[in-house]
């Protein structure tokens, strides 16, 4: 098998797990909590202010982004860790 396949099927695998409802809910609460902790640190001055422009309220929306793509990949790390316990 080549390595170009290998590398097709672990990442499959990763979207699958990436997919599963409660990986997806788990990620979501994450984001959900730490984004606008995240937010308020990085942008707070300028919301209270109401100095935010339009690149700024996009920062935010990628900002939510980052504790969600966080836990994403932890899970997956620790799906396939699991699996290669079980192995």
């Amino acid at each position: 098998m080549g390595v170009g396949l290998v590398s097709r099927h672990l990442m499959k695998k990763r979207l699958n797990i990436a997919k599963q409802p409660i990986v997806m809910r788990t990620a979501t609460r994450f984001a959900l909590i730490v984004g606008p902790i995240l937010i308020l640190i990085n942008h707070g001055d300028k919301i209270m202010a109401g100095e935010m422009q339009q690149l700024d309220w996009l920062k935010c929306f990628i900002t939510i982004l980052v504790p969600y793509t966080v836990s994403t990949l932890s899970s997956i790390s620790a799906y396939l860790a699991c699996e290669r316990d079980d192995d």
